[in-house]
């Protein structure tokens, strides 16, 4: 992930991360967490972040790992590497920090940084989002906003193959 590290600060390790929402806490900040592959960010990804933006003060984005997105998505994914898609994500003004996780999906990291605000996309059920039952017991809000039709990274892929 070396090229992350053009955006200090923004790019960080789960240790750090959790510093630095305690840190926003102590300042009465609302913490807005989503996570997801972003492997190719599209019209659709920067809709739903621009909303969960919106819906507090710090916005974190849990990236999935490589091997995680190859788990989740097969072999010939991710197109981008974690480190570019972390970049690529913390270079966005609404970003203020991301952090990739291994795991295939983001409970442990939502349990450590504890959000008060959880947002997915619209193809997702409120009650079916991983960490939707932490984030509640601690007085959060779990919010899905609509898709934008007809952007998925695996539709752009597809119509990629197809040329």
């Amino acid at each position: 992930m070396k090229s992350a590290t053009l955006i200090p600060g923004k790019v960080v390790d789960r240790m750090e991360l959790v510093q630095q929402v305690n840190r926003w806490k102590l300042l009465s900040k609302t913490i807005v967490f989503t996570n997801g592959c972003f492997d190719i960010l599209h019209k659709g990804h920067l809709q739903v972040l621009t909303a969960a933006a919106g819906l507090g003060d710090m916005l974190v984005i849990g990236v999935n790992a490589d091997a995680s997105v190859k788990r989740l998505k097969g072999p010939e994914r991710p197109v981008n590497d974690e480190g570019f898609r972390s970049l690529m994500l913390a270079s966005l003004a609404m970003v203020d920090a991301v952090c990739v996780f291994d795991e295939d999906t983001p409970l442990e990291l939502i349990a450590a940084v504890r959000p008060d605000v959880l947002v997915k996309g619209g193809d997702y059920q409120p009650d079916d989002i991983v960490g939707a039952d932490i984030v509640r017991s601690g007085g959060g809000k779990v919010i899905t906003i609509p898709l934008v039709e007809g952007y998925s990274t695996s539709d752009l892929i597809r119509r990629i193959r197809a040329l």
